[in-house]
């Protein structure tokens, strides 16, 4: 594909695992983010009030937003964003949660212990 027929848009993918150490200071500040939107009608404020209050992590998803990510990088706009924020478990040392692993051909099959290859 040569440069004039490559697509303008690009997909950013970005998967993070936060640790959350105080769930009151994180509720707090969900709550002063909606206490302060000008543009949230009230009935949508009481539910987002009540939906940061009983889970941290919609506390999250209320105060992280995509656009923050990319709103100051130069020769962008943010043409989509969603996102979405739930409890994990969580073990960093466990192959499941290599985050490079995406980068590996799925397609290729691995090799066993005596250098065959398994489907």
């Amino acid at each position: 594909m040569d440069a004039e027929e490559t697509s303008r848009f690009v997909r950013l993918r970005v998967e993070l695992v936060l640790e959350v150490l105080d769930d009151d200071e994180l509720t707090k500040a969900a709550l002063r983010r909606i206490a302060t939107d000008p543009e949230l009608p009230d009935a949508e404020r009481a539910q987002a009030e009540g939906a940061v209050t009983e889970d941290t992590a919609e506390a999250l998803a209320y105060l992280v937003d995509p656009f923050d990510l990319v709103s100051e990088v130069p020769g962008v706009e943010l043409a989509q964003a969603s996102w979405s924020s739930e409890h994990s478990e969580y073990d960093a040392d466990s192959p499941e949660w290599d985050l490079g692993g995406d980068d590996e051909d799925d397609d290729e099959p691995a090799d066993d212990a005596d250098g065959r290859n398994e489907r």
